[in-house]
């Protein structure tokens, strides 16, 4: 029970740092993202294929899957300037299609749809399952903790005053002389690394990755998290993140209350607790649970007295 407690809670992990991905290129920049999925399977086969195919070390792996991730967030943003609202929604969810179907297809690369097995992680085998659990359950968290100082620091930032800005109104800020189109390329690039520093994360420790896992579904969860927890807010990021897997792994224990019920049955019940959840948080909660707040801007030097 308890690996099965630290397992669980190292997956809230990365539903966190999805969620803060996220929450960089929408709650802050208002970029819609429906390609999260795709990001998330780039950081999680370039750092298996780092550490598979070419024998790195995990951490030469994760950085690679940040690298990946973040240069191809800033290109998919470089070339969908001119898009926003609906139509950059749309090419992102092709995007995270696009990179699912080429995971599946292109065998020489990816092993298609049997996926990669034998991703290494952290002391796997020198470690018993329960305590190799509880290593990545600290280190998911780490990362989480770290990801999001970054992202409160950045929210604080007169960086992330002018992507509030340019969120609320793109004109105004252009004319109040913020460089929009390069604070959206490189928000794009910030929120995208975060991705795909989860899916590393998700790769070394199931230590298999495949195509199947990439769905949009995935993405759904995600900006229902951030929904949830308070689309702008780091902490809300977090804190809608570990309740959707809540949730999600709570619900479990009510399917064996329904006898007979199937496994996808059982799977639907799920789907319509996260739904009715969600419908409740939003109706009593219509900000999410931590609603965005003016930050308080970064002391950069202290003040002196007046002479």
């Amino acid at each position: 029970m308890l690996s099965y407690l630290l397992a669980t809670l190292t997956f809230a992990g990365i539903y966190a740092l999805l969620a803060l991905g996220l929450n960089v290129i929408w709650g802050m920049a208002g970029m819609v993202n429906l390609g999260l999925a795709g990001f998330f399977a780039l950081g999680a086969y370039a750092s298996a294929l780092a550490t598979v195919a070419l024998g790195l070390p995990i951490p030469v792996g994760v950085a690679l899957a940040v690298a990946v991730a973040a240069v191809a967030g800033a290109l998919v943003s470089r070339l969908t300037l001119n898009l926003r609202g609906d139509y950059l929604a749309i090419v992102t969810l092709g995007f995270g299609e696009v990179i699912r179907l080429i995971a599946a297809n292109e065998i020489w690369l990816t092993n298609g749809s049997d996926g990669i097995p034998g991703i290494p992680g952290p002391f796997r085998g020198a470690l018993t399952p329960l305590w190799f659990n509880a290593l990545s359950c600290a280190l998911v968290l780490a990362a989480v903790a770290i990801a999001w100082w970054m992202t409160e620091r950045l929210r604080r930032a007169p960086f992330g005053r002018a992507l509030r800005a340019h969120r609320d109104d793109e004109t105004a800020a252009a004319v109040a002389g913020k460089p929009v189109r390069l604070y959206k390329v490189q928000a794009f690039a910030i929120g995208a690394g975060l991705l795909g520093l989860a899916g590393a994360a998700y790769a070394h420790f199931t230590s298999y990755v495949a195509p199947d896992i990439f769905r949009p579904l995935l993405t759904i969860y995600i900006f229902l998290a951030l929904t949830a927890g308070g689309t702008g807010n780091t902490g809300g990021a977090v804190l809608g993140a570990f309740l959707v897997i809540l949730i999600l792994e709570g619900s479990r224990f009510i399917e064996p209350a329904f006898h007979g019920m199937s496994g996808a049955e059982g799977a639907a019940l799920r789907e319509i607790i996260i739904g009715t959840a969600l419908i409740v948080v939003m109706r009593l909660r219509p900000e999410g649970l931590l609603a965005e707040r003016p930050p308080k801007p970064l002391q950069t030097q202290p003040q002196g007295r007046l002479q």
